[in-house]
């Protein structure tokens, strides 16, 4: 399993547009993706899941992946994170 911890950054923290992005890039993937918040946990393939955490800016998320292409999903999660919503 990896896992990455991420700052939002993002004004409007995730919303519509950056979920779609991330739901979008965890399907590429064969991985479980999981998404953590405020101690509730989503997949990340799922946009209801992702929207009904309501993640604000400045939040911190752990992103989690486990599966056979986990390396490859971590690492393209997380590009997705940074170029859309934060560090």
């Amino acid at each position: 399993m990896r896992e990455q911890t991420f700052t939002i950054t993002d004004d409007t923290g995730i919303h519509a547009r950056p979920a779609t992005l991330l739901v979008n890039k965890a399907g590429q993937y064969e991985s479980d993706v999981q998404m953590h918040y405020n101690g509730k946990t989503v997949n990340l393939k799922s946009i209801m899941g992702v929207m009904s955490l309501g993640v604000p800016k400045g939040a911190e998320i752990r992103v989690t992946c486990e599966g056979p292409d986990e390396d490859e999903a971590i690492e393209g999660v997380a590009a997705a994170i940074r170029e859309q919503l934060g560090e």
